[in-house]
């Protein structure tokens, strides 16, 4: 009986909750469309932005690829290197530079006082270096004392001693 008694009570309960929600829907609009706008604060959208014409490519079935060279082929030097300096006998900056650039598209200039960068020996630290920019891998190289010269235009890459180097471990 307890059953008979709670369905029967809702039933006419839910049946007015539906009757009022499609009444409501079913609320005609206001004859004067300005009069309905005029209690409405009036919003203003950006201008839509107009579509860039990117190029893509589908690579498989998730993989949308820009076409377009990456940042490191428009500019050689930010390119990503990791070397690891061949074991053997004893090397100078000189031919772990010249490892570095083999296939890099730039090649070393021979200068009077560079020469004297490239005969130092090579320290430990510096058989592996990488992964970093092949700027940043010149420069560790060459050490503090000289500063980069790229010249892009004949691909050659040159060091001159910096105009204010650091002088520790130098005997005054």
């Amino acid at each position: 009986m307890r059953a008979s008694y709670a369905t029967a009570c809702l039933i006419p309960a839910c049946t007015g909750a539906v009757l009022g929600l499609l009444l409501q829907g079913c609320t005609p609009l206001p004859s004067d469309p300005a009069s309905a706008l005029s209690d409405t604060p009036l919003v203003r959208s950006p201008a839509p932005m107009p579509e860039q014409d990117l190029l893509v490519v589908r690579q498989g079935r998730y993989t949308l690829v820009e076409q377009g060279p990456e940042l490191a082929q428009r500019n050689l030097m930010r390119q990503v290197v990791d070397v690891s300096i061949p074991a053997g006998a004893d090397h100078t900056v000189g031919d772990a530079l010249r490892y570095v650039l083999i296939r890099s598209g730039f090649s070393l200039c021979e200068t009077q006082e560079a020469a004297q960068l490239y005969a130092l020996p090579l320290p430990a630290a510096h058989l592996q270096l990488g992964p970093l920019p092949l700027r940043d891998a010149l420069q560790t190289l060459a050490g503090p004392a000289w500063t980069l010269q790229v010249d892009s235009f004949a691909r050659h890459v040159c060091f001159a001693p910096a105009p204010t180097h650091p002088t520790e471990g130098r005997p005054s």
